[in-house]
Order: structure tokens, then sequence, then C-alpha cells
């Protein structure tokens, strides 16, 4: 469910029209809704209810800091993988109690500014890290509390390039490894061990993978108390997938994800997280866009935006799809047409859809495309130095812009000549 909605004939975020916004904005725009946010993190809050637990959004799929601040006042912990996204959680307010740092490349200086500035725990994901972990404590003087990111070997049944779970991919340490990495996290110095980290992909629409990978857990955990470490949380990693298109074939729902976890691990008395991130904010936003041009190819034709692959890089990097409707309701019995959905950016791949079945449209009127809110902004950029696509938030029947458009100005004053030119 979101709160993007036909009103009199005009599509709605909450109780303000796309057109206003668009009007005050420019287009392209992210326009992100408190509403569904709130709404998607406090049915993941519920789903886990009576367990003790910790929601942590995961920064990565929506960076923003005023969607941080909103999530954060609700209650919800922060899974961030950079020293970025950590610096982002605690501006957004996120005490240092409620963030975990994930991500299989901290640096040390990363390292440093956590243990530093606070942090619930590091979820560590090789043998190599725990030791410049453990060197990075001590010198500080601090114990550091850690999980180890176990890989399951568990297939996500995903799209490849989001699958982290496999024995292939580059996440976490092999579960048959997982005892004696253990082991010598105990003996390093600087380092308390509290649980176990599993993460298996992104966009699950099965709970099957979940449950499987949950069982190892489970049993991991049962091993690890009986070689003497003290097993108190279950970071169960997030993944649950989002339905992109309107029909009957929807994922299961953060009710039935959370009746797995009770199943498979609420007999253990563990503290559970989870890392939720594109079905917190996925269906929370839109990308709003206007038609520049109709062009009447020799085999179709192409309905060609103001909106890029480098405003929203899925359909591109990953085949995804996206509908995309007008923000002025169509009638009933409106003309059907079939467009290619293309951007402006000079290549092929700047394609959002093909042979897509929509209503006529023309030249200046906007379209919306739905569940644009997780990886979308966050992996925008300013290729064919196009300025970065602004974001905006509602709340009720107000909106604030939360990221500006830069002035090719602002960009070009970022590039510095050297001394010989």
């Amino acid at each position: 469910m979101d709160h993007f909605l036909y009103r009199d004939g005009v599509l709605h975020a909450e109780d303000v029209a796309l057109p206003d916004i668009a009007a005050a904005v420019g287009t392209p725009f992210y326009v992100y809704s408190t509403a569904t946010l709130t709404r998607h993190y406090r049915l993941f809050a519920e789903a886990l209810s009576p367990l003790p637990h910790l929601v942590c959004f995961a920064v990565k799929s929506l960076s923003n800091v005023a969607v941080l601040r909103t999530l954060g006042d609700l209650g919800a912990g922060m899974d961030v993988v950079s020293g970025g996204e950590y610096l982002r959680a605690r501006a957004a307010g996120v005490p240092g109690n409620r963030i975990v740092f994930s991500g299989v490349g901290k640096t040390r200086e990363e390292m440093r500014l956590a243990l530093t500035c606070g942090v619930r725990q590091l979820n560590v994901e090789s043998e190599p890290e725990l030791r410049a972990l453990s060197e990075v404590a001590t010198s500080l003087g601090v114990t550091c509390p850690i999980t180890i990111r176990i890989n399951p070997d568990v297939d996500a049944r995903t799209h490849e390039k989001i699958a982290t779970g496999l024995k292939e991919n580059k996440f976490g340490v092999p579960l048959d490894r997982a005892r004696a990495v253990y082991a010598d996290a105990a003996r390093l110095p600087g380092l308390r061990v509290v649980g176990i980290d599993v993460h298996i992909g992104s966009q699950l629409t099965d709970l099957a993978p979940f449950a499987q990978a949950y069982a190892k857990v489970a049993d991991l955990t049962l091993a690890l108390r009986a070689d003497g470490h003290s097993i108190e949380r279950l970071d169960l990693g997030g993944g649950l997938g989002i339905p992109y298109t309107r029909g009957n074939d929807a994922p299961p729902l953060p009710t039935d994800y959370g009746d797995l976890v009770k199943r498979s691990v609420g007999h253990l008395g563990c503290e559970i997280e989870i890392e939720p991130g594109r079905l917190i904010s996925g269906n929370a936003g839109l990308l709003v866009s206007r038609v520049i041009y109709v062009k009447a190819g020799e085999e179709r034709d192409f309905l060609i935006l103001d909106a890029a692959m480098n405003d929203l890089i899925r359909p591109a990097m990953y085949g995804a799809h996206h509908d995309i409707v007008p923000v002025t309701e169509p009638a009933a019995g409106a003309d059907p047409a079939t467009f290619d959905v293309v951007g402006p950016v000079c290549e092929t791949g700047d394609t959002f859809a093909r042979a897509r079945a929509m209503t006529a449209l023309a030249e200046g009127d906007l379209v919306a495309f739905r569940s644009a809110g997780a990886y979308g902004a966050v992996m925008a950029s300013e290729y064919n130095t196009r300025p970065l696509v602004p974001e905006v938030l509602v709340r009720g029947d107000q909106f604030a812009v939360i990221r500006a458009r830069p002035t090719l100005e602002e960009i070009l004053e970022r590039d510095r000549l050297p001394p010989w030119l």
C-alpha cells in the first residue's frame, strides 16, 4: 500500500497534487510520502513483536537525511555500509547505539569513526577485517561489539547482481569455517562477540530461502553457545521484496516474514535485528518526469522524457520494471498507445520500458514511475552533466525540497584547472 492516489483526476502524494510540486521544483524529481514510510516501518515492528527486536533501516536504499530523521524519530535503527552513511545517520539524530555498521570492505578509518562516535555493533565479513578491527579497537582502548556475517550458501532466487548468500559471492565467511572464525574472534583483544549476522540477497519474493538460511543460523547459534560464546543478537539482514507491478502476484507480507522469524529463531532467546530497505522505502517514492517529445519511429513510437538513466538506473542496470502512469488520470475508454519509454541520454541503454502499453500522451504531460523510492535517488548521477535529480518529502498537505537540484554553474564550479592550464 502507498499514499499516491488519484484525486479529482490528478495523481497526489498524500494531499499534495503532483503538478503543484512540478510547478515549484521543475522536473524530473523524486517525491516521498511520510505516511507510507511510517506505515511500512511500523508493519515490520509489529510483525516482530513481542520478540525483542530492532528494525534497522538499510540506508543504502534511500539515504536522504530527512527520510532518516523521519524513521529515526519512530524508533528505527540504521544499517550503514560506509562512513558517509554513518555520518548521514548521525546527522539525522540517530544515536550510535541504534546504528549497525555492515559492509564487506570497511576501512580502518571507518572503523575508527564508528568506534569513536558510537556504534551498536560492527558486522564483520572476513578474517582480515577481524584482525584489522582488533588493531583499531585496541589502539583506541575500547571493546567493539561484533557479529560475524555467515555465508549460508543459500540461493535467494533473485537477480544475480543482488544475490549475496551463495558461496561464490563475496560476502561473509563460509558456514563450515564459522566456529573457527568465532574462536579466533574470542582470542583477539578489543572485540566482544555478541551475535551472528546473515543476509542472503535483495528483492526476495519467496520465504523459502529465508527459512533455509535461518535454520542454519539457529543450528549455528546452538553450536557456538556450546563452544562458550555468548550469542545475544541475531542480525537476520533484509531482502524482503516489493510488488513492482499492480497485480495479484504479490511478495509475502511483513507479517508472514515475522511469523517465519518467530518459528525459525524465536526459541533462542536472542534479540532480533533486521535490515529492511526496499520494503520500507520502495513504494514510498515516485519519480515524476515530463514528456519532452512523442517521436514516431519507423517501427515504434518513442515517449522521450526529461528523466534519464542517470536519474533512475535500475531499468538499465537490472532490466527492472517500474509501472509508469500518467499524472492526469486517463478518462474511461481513453485511446491506448504503445511506447518505448526513453530518456535523453545519448545511449540506447537509456530506456525505461519497451513496447509499454499506456494511454496516449502528449508533449508536456507528466508521468510518474511507481515504486521508485528505493535505489533511485541514491544511485543517481550527473552523467551527461545533467544536474542531480532533486528530492521532495510530503507530509499531509505540505511538501519540502529535501535535496535541491544543483545549478549548472554550481556543477561547473566544482571542477578545478591545474596551474599549467
